[in-house]
């Protein structure tokens, strides 16, 4: 393994050659819950420059039975461990320890300054090899869980109507309306659960549920902003996406509806008949006073930011009623 020293924002970048690829800025101060807000949601984006740019940070992995200090690297809609570090056990379950408690779905923390020192020593100005196992990352079919055929059996519950259209909402708004239809939102109401009945519609690409009334893509429009969302939107239509021409973005209440209290195996609260790549969608709603609403199924929560690049994905939907 071979390293030089290269500058950066922050004075600690290092270039990390490992086996036939180079990893080129190690960022010391990024964490994980930092490399959210920066490549997933809606903060930070000051620290990268394009969709395309990819950085890498040392991270401990304590979702297994023993912690493991990793390589990661990330970019917008990317994130990949390189690589395992075999550094000494003890110093990694310190690290772990210092953390204090924490949730359950909170099983990925920042290094320490002492594990920081063991890297610079060990691995990155050294000649490492020992200590790194590259991990080979073999990409999985996405698992969209199993539904009932739309049609093999009459709906009989309870049927809901919820808004349609575009609306606007202030900050003081939005914890009525969740409670009001008994939405989940991890922050203003935990306790929250909206009962779906989600049907397969047999053509891959869409699904129905038949309490709202409202057919929804399987997975969707990728990361954009407003703008560019609403192009693709009018494209779709034009062609006809699964044979129809009046997709549309969903309102807060529906986009909402589909959040799941529980997280599922792909990290999202959201039924896995859904895909993982649209973990925060834009909804038509914007924020008074200014700003675009989101939801975000990561964290099982809504929020605003602004519309533009890269703003945010996709899941369309469109209402079914009156039809036979």
């Amino acid at each position: 393994m071979t390293t030089t020293m290269e500058e950066g924002a922050m004075g600690m970048l290092q270039r990390l050659s490992m086996s036939d690829s180079t990893i080129r800025g190690i960022d010391w101060e990024m964490t994980p819950d930092l490399s959210f807000g920066t490549f997933e949601s809606w903060g930070g984006r000051e620290r990268i420059r394009n969709n395309r740019e990819r950085i890498c940070y040392f991270f401990i992995d304590n979702w297994g039975k023993e912690p493991k200090l990793c390589l990661m690297e990330r970019g917008v809609k990317h994130a990949k461990v390189l690589a395992e570090i075999s550094a000494p056990p003890e110093m990694v379950k310190e690290c772990v320890r210092q953390q204090g408690t924490s949730s359950s779905f909170e099983k990925s923390y920042a290094i320490n300054g002492i594990i920081r020192q063991w890297l610079l020593d060990n691995v990155v100005e050294a000649e490492g090899d020992g200590y790194v196992k590259p991990v080979l990352m073999v990409k999985a079919e996405e698992d969209m869980g199993v539904l009932p055929r739309r049609g093999a059996r009459p709906f009989t519950g309870e049927r809901v109507t919820l808004p349609t259209g575009q609306a606007v909402i202030n900050d003081d708004e939005l914890a009525p309306l969740i409670k009001k239809w008994n939405f989940f939102d991890s922050v203003l109401h935990p306790q929250g659960e909206f009962i779906n009945a989600l049907v397969d519609n047999g053509d891959g690409l869409t699904v129905t549920d038949e309490r709202t009334g409202i057919m929804w893509q399987r997975a969707g429009l990728d990361i954009a902003s407003i703008r560019t969302i609403q192009r693709h939107i009018e494209k779709l239509n034009e062609t006809g996406f699964a044979g129809h021409h009046d997709w549309r973005l969903p309102t807060m209440e529906e986009a909402l509806s589909l959040m799941e209290p529980e997280m599922n195996a792909k990290g999202l609260y959201l039924n896995p008949c859904f895909s993982k790549e649209q973990p925060f969608i834009f909804v038509a709603a914007r924020r008074k006073p200014g700003g675009y609403w989101f939801i975000d199924y990561k964290q099982g929560r809504a929020f605003w930011s602004s519309g533009s690049i890269p703003g945010g994905f996709g899941r369309l939907c469109r209402g079914i009623k009156g039809e036979r």
